[in-house]
């Protein structure tokens, strides 16, 4: 009997830390549950997305307000349009902000930084940032100072 309890503690201790582990691995990676939050999509366009992925965060201020929907290529203008979903009790974002795509730390994920600007009118649902600032590429950079341009 003694046997059989401690077989069942060890199971329920080894369960708990699986679970444990899979809650860590969801949070890490981004792919937990989102709350039913209601959100709005905005859209902007970009030279260069550089290592931006959907599901990175776009923020303000430094405070995430939404995540990244999709990264399609505009077969018009041949850049990339990003999808971005903001939350939407942040309803009052100025028509003239920028979407710039900045790096956490130096080797960081990329994520989108809405720079704030002084207009009046707000960005509607659906509307596209008129100012973008694209990827700042790294082995570009090396290779314009290295070869003088």
């Amino acid at each position: 009997m003694k046997q059989r309890t401690t077989d069942i503690a060890v199971g329920l201790f080894m369960l708990a830390g699986l679970a444990a582990l899979l809650f860590l691995a969801l949070q890490v990676s981004g792919l937990s549950p989102k709350s039913a939050e209601s959100t709005y999509t905005i859209y902007a366009d970009f030279n260069d997305t550089g290592g931006l992925t959907p599901r990175g965060k776009v923020s303000m201020a430094g405070v995430t307000i939404g995540s990244i929907d999709a990264i399609t290529l505009d077969t018009e203008t041949f850049q990339a349009r990003v999808a971005m979903s903001i939350n939407a009790n942040i309803d009052n974002i100025p028509a003239d902000s920028a979407a710039v795509i900045r790096t956490s730390g130096l080797l960081g994920e990329q994520y989108i930084d809405i720079s704030i600007g002084g207009d009046m009118e707000s960005l509607a649902p659906g509307d596209t940032f008129y100012s973008t600032q694209s990827a700042m590429n790294i082995e570009r950079l090396i290779s314009n100072f290295a070869s003088g341009k």
